[in-house]
């Protein structure tokens, strides 16, 4: 009876020890940015196990199947929450498809347009693209506002990390400035373009926080309105990791607006022939914090020199199996992981508080 007493208490201890990893992987933070080629789709998937998919890629099936697998394989029945940072058919395409294959709850946009929102006059196919995205089932829309919080739900216990996702500005109108907040010294060294008259100007633009980790989320926002962000005051400060605004367009990655956010690491959501563009590039190898640039595809135009090494790309050739970057950030939110499952690719990284203490 002894022996068996404890060979049942070693048993037993070895099931508690077995589920403990298990148990800590629920109160990870998860980001996954999904290979929609060239589109926008980003799947966070809270500790408390909530989702919010940020974009959808296009309509085709392609991005709609591999955002499922990717919701699937996190354990998700179902997309909480649904931003839309702009009405361009590679970030709003896929979303009436994937509610098909799975519930979608609050649905957060700009307020669809009637018309053509990059208001061209040729444009006659507007109210046939947009058509299955107002058809398709919610439980509820909400027209975003600057300063609107994503209502996720809070781990409980005395030492649970706050989680945040705020919209810091939409349709070109940002939040208010702290008072006494300080000037942006770096607002001196800017440069203006010309004017853009599309909806990418519009676009939502997000904070996600937990705990110390920040990640940045600005939609295709492009170079004159990155600059209202942070000039003349920075209405984000500095994140961890940036997502690259816009694939990687030269159109868009301000370098007011890289090197007032100051990331770690950047995470491009390009195709193989968009995005990674020059100037992109060079003002993301300029910022003297970043210590790894991940791109989702390989740019395999004639500049392919504007690469990330090998092993930051999730997708090397054109034909590729639709690999994703996934982004893990420990409990305690003083480090956070970036790993391409699809290659074996992993590295860990010390969040800016960490660091700088």
């Amino acid at each position: 009876m002894k022996i068996k007493s404890f060979v049942g208490a070693l048993l037993s201890l070895g099931l508690l020890f077995s589920s403990l990893p298990a148990r800590a992987a629920q109160r990870l933070l998860d980001v996954y940015w999904m290979d929609v080629e060239g589109g926008a789709a980003t799947l966070i998937v809270t500790p408390q196990k909530e989702s919010v998919l940020i974009d959808s890629g296009s309509a085709g099936g392609r991005d709609a199947r591999r955002i499922f697998e990717a919701a699937k394989g996190a354990g998700l029945k179902k997309i909480d929450y649904f931003v839309l940072t702009h009405f361009h058919t590679d970030h709003f395409g896929g979303i009436a498809e994937v509610a098909k294959m799975m519930p979608v709850g609050t649905l957060y946009d700009n307020g669809i347009p009637d018309s053509d929102p990059d208001h061209n006059p040729r444009d006659t196919k507007w109210a046939g693209r947009i058509q299955p995205y107002r058809d398709m089932k919610t439980d509820k829309r909400i027209v975003i506002q600057p300063g609107d919080q994503i209502p996720l739900r809070q781990a409980g216990g005395e030492d649970a990390l706050k989680l945040s996702l705020q919209c810091l500005g939409c349709r070109q109108t940002f939040i208010a400035a702290p008072t006494n907040a300080p000037a942006n010294p770096l607002c001196n060294t800017g440069e203006t373009h010309p004017a853009d008259t599309t909806d990418n100007a519009n676009s939502v633009v997000l904070l996600l926080s937990y705990g110390p980790f920040r990640l940045f989320i600005g939609g295709d926002l492009t170079w004159n309105t990155e600059a209202h962000l942070v000039c003349p005051v920075n209405l984000v400060g500095t994140v961890d990791v940036y997502q690259v605004d816009h694939h990687g367009l030269d159109l868009s990655n301000n370098p007011l607006l890289v090197h007032s956010l100051s990331p770690t690491v950047s995470i491009m959501s390009n195709g193989p022939r968009k995005g990674c563009e020059p100037v992109t590039f060079a003002t993301l190898s300029s910022v003297p914090t970043l210590e790894a640039m991940y791109q989702i595809h390989r740019n395999l135009r004639e500049d392919s020199k504007n690469n990330a090494p090998m092993d930051y790309i999730a997708n090397i050739t054109e034909h590729c199996p639709g690999n994703y970057i996934k982004v893990s950030v420990a409990q305690d939110g003083m480090s956070y992981t970036v790993a391409i499952p699809g290659t074996g690719h992993h590295a860990t990284y010390k969040t800016r508080m960490t660091a700088a203490n």
